[in-house]
């Protein structure tokens, strides 16, 4: 029986990498069935795509998200830094399917005010070229990490993850947090928003944050390459999903998977617009 969710939000995917739990992903969207699904930015990457990587796991997730789309689910695909192509054609909506830079929905008579989050991030807007630098080398590291992971999975030992040592032991990049989610609910709060929900650092996060003219709840759907995470909001109540705690099988890849639209010659074309 698949859970009935009001509403699942999840971004940073990077389909097209080979950091992506695209596996895991389909076994999650195939165990729930959402009213409205929102699509938090960087579900496709578009700066490292590559037309000789794009695997069948990967086109089963946009198949399995245009299959909610047919059954009655409202998709909203919001824009990342690595997705921004798709900027030049938002607004704009297929059927049950919207793509667009930002969202704001009524949730119970609750605003919430939803953006991928790159907005913030200097070195995207000022120095794309070392941004999209740093995106190839934690290709690498998440590709090295796996092969680590494997050789202790191997020997009976727990998974450990560089790029969470990494970010935890720079004094900059927990900064970088930090500020980003107090910016973001600062925002927020002077707009009138009750909730804010952003993706981009790749942090899950669920908490309050209070000022002098108010106080709103910061949301952040985290990552499928580590954290393999969601928001789900349902009969007023927000919850983070944690893949690792679903005990969900791993779907396997479908060899029949086919689209009249070939999505790696499309996804080509825009990179290239």
């Amino acid at each position: 029986m698949k859970r009935k969710v009001e509403l699942v939000i999840l971004s940073d995917v990077h389909l097209g990498t080979y950091g992506a739990h695209a596996k895991e992903l389909v076994s999650y969207l195939q165990s729930i069935k959402p009213k409205t699904l929102v699509l938090n930015g960087d579900i496709i990457d578009i700066w490292q795509f590559r037309k000789r990587y794009f695997p069948k796991s990967h086109l089963q997730v946009i198949k399995k998200i245009i299959s909610l789309a047919a059954k009655g689910a409202k998709v909203y695909y919001i824009t990342g830094n690595h997705d921004e192509k798709l900027r030049k054609f938002s607004p704009v909506e297929f059927g049950n399917i919207s793509i667009l830079d930002k969202l704001v929905l009524n949730l119970d008579g609750k605003k919430a005010w939803i953006f991928h989050g790159d907005v913030f991030d200097a070195s995207i807007q000022h120095t794309k070229w070392i941004a999209k630098l740093g995106g190839w080398g934690y290709d690498f590291l998440i590709i090295l990490n796996s092969f680590i992971n494997w050789c202790l999975v191997s020997l009976g030992r727990p998974k450990y993850s560089l790029s969470k040592k990494i970010k935890n032991s720079v004094k900059k990049a927990v900064s970088f947090i930090s500020d980003f989610e107090e910016t973001a609910a600062e925002l927020a709060i002077e707009n009138k928003f009750d909730y804010v929900i952003c993706g981009h650092i790749h942090q899950p996060q669920m908490r309050k944050v209070e000022t002098p003219q108010g106080d709103c709840l910061y949301l952040n759907s985290g990552d499928w390459i580590e954290n393999l995470t969601a928001l789900e909001y349902d009969k007023g109540i927000w919850s983070l999903m944690e893949y690792e705690k679903q005990n969900l099988p791993e779907t396997q890849e479908d060899e029949s998977v086919n689209t009249e639209i070939d999505p790696v010659a499309l996804l080509a074309s825009i990179k290239t617009f």
